[in-house]
């Protein structure tokens, strides 16, 4: 006896902290990252126990629930570059999701600037998951000469998060369309 839970167990474990982090995902998406653990529960349908079983702090959920958006972009990248007809519609649709990853992190920024110790280093880690999985995309589109070479994936990511920055908070500003202009900006003529 190894003292480790059967390997079912394990799996359903796993299947259940990956149904409360989508379940937390959505409700952060809803009500942002302060939502009352009990929603997150009960759209999850599991009691409160469960999720804090799974997620001893709410700052737990909330780097499980990032970590698990960013690499579902870092799988994204391969997929979409095998997928789509271009490399630059590869970054493209890239770009798109990681819009949709920024546009939704509603307290998250607020949460991360806390003095709660599990936020540390968690910016670092996403680029140093992300820019890798941007400029494998930038520089295959580069290669087909559909997009210019001197501007690197760290440039065009920040461009990207700086023109995320507030959506949603004027119905003026639309932060898909602004991207949709700095990528229209990396096509060579």
């Amino acid at each position: 006896m190894t003292g480790e839970p059967p390997p079912r167990k394990r799996a359903d474990a796993r299947r259940n902290a990956d149904a409360l982090v989508d379940a937390a995902a959505a409700a952060f998406v809803e009500s942002g990252v302060g939502v009352p653990v009990r929603d997150v529960a009960a759209r999850a349908g599991v009691g409160v126990g469960t999720i804090y079983r799974h997620f001893p702090t709410r700052t737990d959920l909330i780097v499980a629930v990032y970590r698990h958006q960013v690499e579902a972009l870092v799988e994204a990248g391969p997929r979409l570059l095998g997928d789509s007809p271009s490399p630059h519609t590869a970054l493209v649709r890239w770009i798109d999701q990681f819009v949709d990853f920024l546009v939704t992190k509603h307290g998250l920024a607020e949460a991360m600037r806390s003095d709660d110790a599990a936020f540390e280093g968690l910016h670092s880690w996403f680029l140093d998951r992300l820019v890798p999985v941007c400029d494998q995309i930038l520089q295959a589109a580069v290669a087909t000469g559909d997009v210019r070479g001197d501007v690197g994936a760290i440039e065009v990511m920040r461009g990207v998060g700086s023109l995320c920055i507030g959506a949603g908070t004027d119905s003026r500003y639309d932060a898909r369309r602004m991207v949709g202009v700095l990528l229209d900006g990396l096509r060579v003529r």
